[in-house]
């Protein structure tokens, strides 16, 4: 694998850390930062960080029934497994080892859905705040122009792609805000596959895509 040129921002290794994230958003960021290992080390470091704030917190008395509630809340989320980010080493094929741990296996387990021009996509059961897909774009294939009500993570597992953001390729994360608008467009040679969570809708430019968007689901 190239080098990683494209990273997570602090604020999103942060909030994964103290375990503040969508599900979906759990699983790009676990997969990212196993295939990453700059990433890791700065995960690393605001877990330590996070420990020592605790460790300075002044004791606080708590009711008899403390543990019962706290225990009552864990048993009625609804979060799905623990996603825990894992170096490349541990996985083989396509998929790092914790989306071949969510998915329950590499490429050969996707359930994909056509969306025309041959691009797939298969999308992923996760918590309602957030929907994850994975996505398969065939080499040279130009995605319709957009913008976003939200965050989007575009993780590149396989292949690359290029927008008005820059060029990436597998391991490289793209982070879309409400501020950016782009045109994805793959990459020549091979096929692009990308695992990419949204808190929000898209906003696409043209009516084509506007009028299938509610087939597409993003």
């Amino acid at each position: 694998m190239g080098t990683i040129k494209h990273h997570l921002n602090d604020a999103l290794l942060m909030a994964y850390s103290a375990g503040a994230l969508p599900e979906a958003f759990d699983l790009v960021v676990a997969t990212h930062i196993s295939l990453c290992d700059e990433c890791r080390a700065r995960l690393e470091a605001f877990d330590t960080l996070g420990g020592v704030v605790l460790e300075a917190c002044a004791e606080v008395s708590m009711s008899d029934t403390s543990l019962e509630a706290t225990l009552a809340l864990i048993a009625a989320q609804d979060t799905g497994s623990e996603i825990i980010a894992e170096p490349a080493k541990a996985s083989t094929g396509i998929f790092p080892k914790p989306l071949q741990d969510y998915v329950g296996g590499d490429l050969d387990a996707v359930n994909w859905k056509a969306l025309g021009g041959g691009v797939r996509q298969a999308v992923l059961p996760t918590t309602r705040d957030a929907s994850v897909r994975l996505l398969h774009i065939p080499a040279g294939m130009k995605m319709p122009d957009h913008g976003h009500h939200g965050t989007e993570l575009t993780l590149v597992l396989q292949g690359a792609f290029e927008d008005e953001d820059g060029y990436f390729a597998r391991g490289d994360v793209e982070i879309a805000d409400e501020d950016m608008n782009h045109t994805p467009v793959a990459a020549e040679g091979e096929d692009c596959i990308c695992l990419a969570a949204t808190d929000a809708r898209l906003r696409f430019n043209r009516l084509l895509p506007r009028m299938a968007q509610p087939f597409m689901g993003i």
